[in-house]
């Protein structure tokens, strides 16, 4: 099932998601579903707060990504070949590296992107779908689109990682995102 992605404004994305336990109901078709939903919606990752659950579940696919890169884009993030994965209850251990800068955006946000600042790697402690528990190192594009969902998990957006003078000049766009006045080619709900 295709999911509508919750757009900005939504209380849900502002708040922060709560653990499950491996029995949280209807939970394999629950993850099928948001792959298919952010398949659908042509993103490299998704969180269980775009689709309205206040939990802690993200999906991420970036090979997606590195398998249409030409060679010499690839070589711009050594060790980091593309992930396709669950997490489960994730929660970030460590951040390090420099911070460098990559133009995001975000389906719950459509038509808005903007240079975000991250950390080069990301040690989160998590469950995969099989609720075996993990601690791992992300680098390069993957460890940013983790850092990505992660902050939905948290309650964050990636707009909160810009100036507030850039917050300010988009406004408007904001409001209308709110407002429902956009056109988007998948699904969405709107806030009220």
């Amino acid at each position: 099932m295709i999911f509508p992605i919750v757009a900005y404004g939504d209380p849900v994305l502002r708040k922060v998601a709560t653990d499950i336990t491996k029995d949280y109901p209807e939970l394999p078709a629950f993850i099928e579903s948001m792959w298919e939903t952010m398949y659908a919606s042509n993103g490299v990752g998704l969180a269980a707060p775009q689709v309205n659950r206040d939990i802690r579940v993200f999906v991420v696919d970036t090979m997606q990504m590195f398998e249409t890169m030409e060679p010499e884009d690839k070589a711009e993030y050594p060790g980091d070949e593309g992930l396709k994965a669950v997490f489960i209850n994730a929660h970030v251990l460590e951040l390090e590296g420099d911070d460098w800068p990559y133009n995001e955006g975000c389906l719950s946000i459509p038509k808005i992107r903007e240079d975000v600042l991250r950390k080069e790697k990301v040690t989160l402690r998590y469950t995969d779908e099989t609720f075996v528990e993990k601690t791992t190192t992300f680098t390069g594009l993957t460890a940013r689109v983790i850092l990505h969902e992660y902050d939905h998990i948290e309650g964050k957006l990636f707009i909160d990682h810009i100036t507030p003078l850039k917050r300010k000049l988009l406004k408007g766009k904001l409001a209308d995102i709110s407002k429902g006045k956009i056109k988007v080619d998948y699904k969405m709900t709107f806030p009220g």
